[in-house]
């Protein structure tokens, strides 16, 4: 018998290794009447008529992902005549038979976690092994979920309309990689929260154009591919914009002059809403003097019509649609006009039918 002279071959995702022998080993000593009898030789009772390999599909070749809670069940065809042995180990160690079951079929392996848990990640091998062959393969599996929120959050400075923020990164990230930050602010008048910024990747930003005469909060979630932390810190202090002090007129200087025409700080939003439904539409205007806020639907004036309620508080628009129906989708637009001008915003409402 001729020595084997091909330690390791790889194929269809798995390596295939063969031990090596040496032609004394292969000659051997002549079998006993005992173990011709009682324990025959298996590769002289059992010659091997399909090597062993794995076909490790497509999909496995990468980074499989899980959130925690989801289910891997994991089915892995193999080649072998006659039937090999199929084994796994996870990061070289055996499975732990409480938390990962196995099932060999004759062509296939299953591997099954019924809840994954950030602790089943890691390198599992599948060994398919007849006689001194032996084919592996490996899969690498990650379990992520949600990003813990950010450590803390500071404002440092606060000048004319705007306000430095700065935060520390969460201590648990998920088990993956952030995609970044998403800032958010809100008045103490209306406590309604605004985006100012999504997947923001640094741990400092300046809000601008905040309203005079506000005093804002501000709060950072993390966020990954599992979504947006479940809770954000909140600023403890907050960003009071005063409004510039009056100068008193005397000679040789003129009255610092604050009128501007109107401008549209946050943008009505292209919004889908269900029939019946209360709907509402916001925007935020600065102007000086205050402007007077002109509703319209499809370049229609709507003021004065009791399917609309349009309220105007410290530079935030709002105007609620009752219970829509499929005739009340169109574009809607809020038009701010003082003596210095008049801007205008336009947004886009459908109505859809439940069910």
């Amino acid at each position: 018998m001729e020595a084997a002279t091909a330690p390791e071959v790889a194929s269809s995702g798995s390596t295939l290794k063969v031990k090596e022998t040496s032609p004394a080993d292969a000659e051997g000593p002549p079998a006993s009447p005992r173990q011709e009898a009682g324990s025959p030789i298996p590769q002289l009772l059992s010659p091997i008529e399909e090597h062993p390999k794995i076909w490790l599909p497509r999909a496995l070749r990468q980074t499989y992902i899980r959130k925690v809670g989801d289910t891997v069940n994991l089915l892995i065809p193999f080649q072998g005549k006659p039937k090999p042995q199929a084994t796994w180990t996870h990061d070289g160690c055996a499975l732990d038979a409480g938390r990962v079951s196995v099932r060999n079929g004759e062509r296939d392996s299953i591997l099954f976690i019924r809840e994954a848990q950030r602790a089943d990640s890691g390198r599992y091998q599948l060994s398919v092994r007849l006689g001194e062959l032996e084919a592996t393969a490996t899969i690498d599996i990650l379990v992520i979920e949600r990003p813990g929120p950010p450590q803390s959050i500071k404002l440092v400075d606060v000048w004319g309309s705007n306000a430095t923020l700065e935060w520390t990164p969460p201590q648990d990230t998920g088990n993956t990689a952030l995609l970044g930050y998403t800032v958010q602010k809100a008045d103490t008048k209306s406590g309604l929260w605004f985006t100012v910024l999504e997947r923001y990747h640094r741990t400092s930003f300046t809000v601008s154009n905040l309203i005079v005469g506000n005093s804002y909060a501000f709060r950072v979630f993390a966020e990954n591919q599992c979504g947006l932390s479940e809770t954000a810190p909140i600023t403890a202090d907050l960003a009071h914009i005063q409004k510039a002090a009056t100068l008193r007129k005397t000679g040789g200087f003129a009255q610092r002059d604050f009128s501007e025409a109107p401008k549209f700080t946050q943008p009505l939003a292209d919004c889908t809403t269900v029939m019946g439904y209360d709907t509402q539409l916001f925007c935020c205007v600065r102007a000086s003097p205050k402007p007077k806020i002109i509703w319209l639907k499809n370049k229609m004036d709507i003021q004065g019509n009791p399917k609309y309620r349009a309220l105007t508080h410290l530079g935030i628009c709002s105007l609620e649609i009752r219970k829509p129906g499929p005739f009340d989708g169109g574009i809607y637009t809020c038009k701010a006009v003082n003596p210095l001008g008049e801007a205008s915003v336009d947004c886009r409402v459908d109505v859809r039918v439940p069910g």
